[in-house]
């Protein structure tokens, strides 16, 4: 074989295998959808993470996602909960995108007793999985609005439910997981309203999300420290990637997360959350913020969830677009 037809059979076997890039080699984008866009917000929970296959997944959605009619959720498989407190279910969402400001957000659209969540999860088609005792109370929210409650997925601690190509675990938190009697709706919500008595759906959970490109993510939810934090999230499941409340007194606060990343889960970047404050002007850390401190404490890459600016990882974790 002459020399030149052998560079070309190998110039031709190259793009071949170019044209067929497995997922591995792309990324995983992680798009936070807050109350005003270019900022960290007081109420901001909410992210939407896209694996490279085009699977989509809704975490928190809370109240800043302005309904199932917010333009920036596009296609959604699946929404994750991580407890039923109003700040991550959503009895009441904002009106439009960037209504309100950052400290206090237009929260006029009332959700009750559906919740944000289960009216996007019916009005997209998607599923929501959660831990404990949480899919009955999906389950019957989404038959009452016209769904299919068999969309409403179980996935205890230890269990892995797939959605497209990404594998959903849940992880315990430390937190409580009261539900609101508004929720509940009728007249067993009423009285215990008036008692002055949540309902109980069982312990809060983490999530443990691993991509199809090898990133692997560990979402905190509400949580305090655990040992779990070490020999689960990190022992077991390796996540090179976390989103951590840092907000205090509800759950960690900047030190103490701190402390988890830095000594717990070790992964390669974190993604700060659920900060309960103003933590930005103009898309830049106030100076003396929780956000502040955490980032100045925490050894690796803190990543600042600032509304509709789309982050992108690669599958060590680290960050390679819009950091």
């Amino acid at each position: 074989m002459k020399a030149s037809h052998f560079a070309m059979l190998i110039a031709g076997a190259t793009a071949f295998a170019c044209s067929f890039t497995p997922a591995f080699a792309q990324t995983v984008k992680v798009t936070p959808l807050g109350g005003i866009t270019g900022e960290f917000c007081r109420l901001d929970r909410a992210m939407v993470f896209e694996d490279p296959d085009g699977t989509r997944i809704l975490y928190d959605a809370g109240m800043t996602v302005a309904g199932a009619e917010d333009p920036r959720l596009g296609e959604i498989d699946a929404l994750l909960v991580s407890h039923m407190h109003g700040d991550h279910v959503g009895p009441r969402h904002t009106s439009a995108v960037d209504a309100g400001e950052c400290g206090k957000p237009d929260l006029s659209v009332d959700a009750t007793p559906d919740t944000n969540v289960a009216r996007i999860a019916v009005a997209k088609g998607a599923k929501i999985v959660t831990g404990s005792e949480m899919p009955p109370f999906f389950a019957a929210k989404m038959k009452a609005l016209g769904g299919d409650p068999k969309n409403s997925v179980l996935a205890r601690f230890g269990a892995t439910h797939k959605v497209g190509g990404v594998g959903v675990s849940t992880v315990p938190a430390v937190h409580s997981n009261g539900l609101a009697p508004d929720l509940i709706g009728g007249e067993l919500g009423d009285m215990m309203k008036a008692a002055g008595f949540a309902g109980y759906v069982g312990p809060p959970t983490g999530y443990i999300l691993r991509f199809s490109n090898g990133l692997t993510a560990y979402l905190s939810g509400d949580t305090g420290m655990t040992a779990e934090q070490e020999k689960v999230v990190r022992g077991f499941y390796g996540a090179n990637l976390v989103v951590i409340n840092i907000g205090d007194v509800f759950t960690t606060g900047p030190t103490e997360a701190a402390y988890v990343v830095n000594e717990l889960v070790k992964p390669a970047s974190v993604i700060a959350s659920h900060a309960n404050e103003v933590a930005t002007k103009d898309g830049v850390v106030i100076e003396g913020t929780k956000t502040d401190i955490f980032r100045k404490a925490a050894k690796m890459d803190v990543h600042i969830p600032l509304s509709g600016k789309t982050m992108e990882f690669d599958g060590d974790g680290k960050c390679t677009a819009g950091c």
